[in-house]
């Protein structure tokens, strides 16, 4: 039996996680105001703590840090209704366990439980210099965001993979302006995109008469990010003789210049790829010891169509970028194609085909024959096209099924009043289709019981 504290001013949600809990058989006290929840904690250390984001007097946020002040090693499971990047990733950075949005589902609850009573607590870290912007609330990227607060704690490298077009720059981003470097330069070098003859200078520099050309001297890429970070993007394509030159570089801290002396350097490394540089070490492509240099924190980015729901916050944001004043907006029918496209491409394929939508619907209404996507198919489906009947209504209710769960959040009973059918025929298609259907979605919750209206 563990002793936990929930601290949450919304009395439904607290005294449901309560009830759950105890269940559990632990041992549970509740405060709807963090002041004497910060007390309490600071005298008797509770071996987990849930607190809310959002609540008056004193935020989450502040009471995590006076949490985590007065008692370093304290266990704090952060909640909230409003998840977003900045907030689970402050969150991370300053020492939580782990960031849920409510609601909590039982499964999800059990599984939290064994893992935090069972290990030790991370150390408390820095706060963050700067915000960086993480669109998504999937259990996917959620991952990656929390991946990113703890990698920012440090200056350990950093390893992120991940298809082209999911957005390994934009994380490499955020861990710069989460971390301690915030202030300094963040220098990203496109190693994939400079001839192999001109990528050493590019990367450590070259004084004046070094070679044919060299008219004036150059600092390079790990020079100019000297106090910052140098994101070394699609490293998985550089060639064995830099990257032997590289690996000497991360172990001694230092670059040589052509023609010139070796010269310190203070730069936090993150190399990025969509190649498997496993693989590629497999076949002799890729240094061993440089490969496990720079994997000392790997972050994995997930494909767009393994983010769920990810998919329309992420057209919503895009949509605003584009049209700041007057952001288009999108039909049922579009969010339906949205959801069911594969997004080969992930989020770059994403921002092209809404910017061609954007710019040829002068209405500012964009509907699914807008936006030119395949026919649709879902996470699971056997090919990407179907080629008779009844796959293609197969692929349909998939599609349509998984809409509708996701924007009820998992509740069947609303997902089916949004269908029009009854909730034993939502059932039967969701046993009839399995994890086609149930992938990544959302589960009945802890506060959001899926009810028999």
């Amino acid at each position: 039996m563990a002793a936990i504290s929930i601290i949450d001013d919304d009395a439904g949600f607290r005294d449901s996680l309560a009830e759950t809990l105890t269940d559990f058989g632990h041992a549970v006290t509740a405060y709807d105001r963090a002041g004497p929840a910060i007390t309490a904690i600071a005298a008797t250390l509770p071996d987990l703590v849930f607190l809310d984001l959002r609540m008056p007097e004193i935020d989450g946020i502040t009471a995590l840090r006076a949490i985590r002040a007065a008692q370093p090693t304290a266990r704090v499971v952060v909640l909230t209704a409003f998840a977003t990047g900045d907030n689970t990733i402050d969150a991370m950075r300053l020492g939580a366990f782990d960031h849920l949005t409510k609601p909590v589902g039982r499964a999800t609850l059990q599984t939290l439980l064994e893992s935090a009573l069972r290990h030790a607590e991370p150390q408390a870290r820095a706060e963050p210099a700067a915000p960086g912007t993480i669109i998504g609330s999937s259990p996917a990227i959620r991952d990656v965001q929390k991946r990113i607060g703890l990698a920012a704690a440090g200056d350990a490298s950093v390893l992120i993979l991940g298809e082209t077009g999911v957005g390994k720059e934009l994380v490499a981003q955020a861990i710069h302006r989460f971390s301690a470097r915030a202030a300094k330069p963040f220098i990203a070098v496109n190693c994939a995109a400079i001839p192999a003859d001109l990528l050493e200078s590019e990367l450590f520099g070259h004084e004046r008469g070094a070679f044919t050309g060299a008219t004036t001297a150059q600092r390079g890429r790990f020079r100019e990010a000297d106090g910052g970070t140098l994101l070394l993007d699609e490293i998985g394509d550089m060639p064995l003789a830099t990257q032997a030159k590289i690996l000497r570089a991360l172990q001694e801290r230092e670059v040589t210049p052509l023609g010139g002396a070796p010269v310190k350097i203070d730069a936090r490394i993150i190399a990025a790829t969509h190649q498997n540089l496993q693989a590629r070490v497999t076949s002799g492509q890729f240094r061993a010891d440089l490969y496990y240099r720079l994997a000392v924190i790997p972050i994995e980015v997930p494909k767009l169509r393994d983010r769920g729901a990810d998919i329309l916050l992420l057209a919503r944001h895009i949509l605003n970028e584009l049209r700041p004043a007057h952001p288009p907006t999108l039909t049922e029918a579009a969010e339906r194609a949205l959801l069911a496209y594969p997004w080969p491409g992930n989020v770059r394929e994403l921002r092209n085909a809404l910017e061609r939508a954007a710019s040829l619907t002068p209405s500012g209404v964009i509907d699914a024959a807008d936006l030119a996507l395949n026919p649709p198919v879902a996470p699971g489906a056997a090919s990407a096209v179907a080629t008779n009947l009844p796959q293609a209504v197969a692929a349909t209710e998939i599609a349509l099924i998984r809409a509708a769960l996701i924007s009820a959040q998992g509740n069947r009973t609303e997902a089916a009043r949004a269908l029009g059918i009854s909730r034993q025929a939502l059932y039967d298609r969701i046993n009839r289709y399995g994890t086609a259907i149930m992938s990544d979605l959302p589960t009945p919750a802890v506060g959001n019981p899926d009810d028999e209206a």
